[in-house]
């Protein structure tokens, strides 16, 4: 049993990691590396591999994995260990429903190790893209870091950024976004709820939806998020994972000196 399980393994693995383009021929590859082996692996052997966390801690139900990715030097997902297939699925805006998000800001950790230091908060984003515009029918969130004209746009227009959903007055790779802003140093907001109870109809809609997460650095340097939104329509695919770069990082923050005792 375990042999059969091994080798439709192998075969997602190499889908995943040796032909990127044929992983859009299954759309299941990356539940198949997270259920049958990063989750039977931390359970058997206390292994994630080939994920590089995998959290039971509430339950597998509860739970998620974190994936580095194909693209990129230092993109991760996170990954559901419940079959979720996407942003649409009503399990996500449940009030008792894992912050998967919050989940995603803590994975920001992987990143920075790859880009070899802190990267500043506001550079930091995570990412679902809509039904229409994924490539895999299970839940993932991009971790990585901003394309440098998204992150530029979106300081200069911080000051428009408030507490309720409000169109962003400036477009995004040429999208109109709308955005809120959440206060907190982690993300305990969740924002699949905070886009099904506050966009009008969003609801009832949510396959057509994008969200994207970007760190903040508010007045007085106080720690918080924007959270964006775009629905899909005869422009845009509401794939919100263009906001990210994942070829480069900016330079990471200086080492914080320790103070000699």
């Amino acid at each position: 049993m375990r042999h059969t399980r091994g080798s439709a393994l192998l075969a997602a693995l190499a889908l995943w990691v040796l032909a990127p383009a044929t992983v859009h021929a299954d759309p299941n590859a990356l539940w198949t590396i997270v259920h049958d082996q990063c989750v039977v692996d931390v359970q058997q052997h206390r292994d994630p591999a080939p994920c590089s966390r995998v959290d039971l801690s509430r339950g597998e139900d509860d739970g998620y994995a974190v994936l580095k990715d194909i693209v990129g030097d230092r993109q991760y997902l996170v990954i559901p260990t419940a079959r979720i297939t996407g942003i649409e699925s009503p399990v996500l805006v449940d009030p008792h429903a894992t912050n998967y998000f919050g989940a995603a800001w803590q994975a920001r950790s992987f990143v920075e190790q790859r880009a070899g230091g802190t990267i500043p908060r506001d550079w930091m984003s995570l990412a679902v893209n809509s039904a229409v515009a994924r490539s895999q029918n299970q839940l993932h969130i991009h971790v990585d870091c901003l394309r440098a004209d998204v992150h530029d746009a979106l300081r200069s227009a911080a000051g428009a950024v408030g507490p309720g959903w409000a169109p962003l007055p400036i477009p995004l790779t040429g999208h109109t976004y709308w955005a809120m802003a959440v206060d907190g140093i982690d993300l305990d907001a969740n924002p699949f709820r905070l886009l099904a109870d506050g966009l009008d109809g969003a609801r009832d809609d949510l396959g057509q939806y994008t969200v994207v997460v970007a760190g903040l650095t508010g007045p007085g340097g106080r720690p918080g998020f924007v959270v964006l939104a775009d629905r899909a329509d005869d422009v845009s695919n509401a794939g919100g994972e263009e906001l990210q770069d994942h070829d480069a990082c900016p330079p990471p923050l200086p080492a914080t000196p320790t103070t000699a005792k």
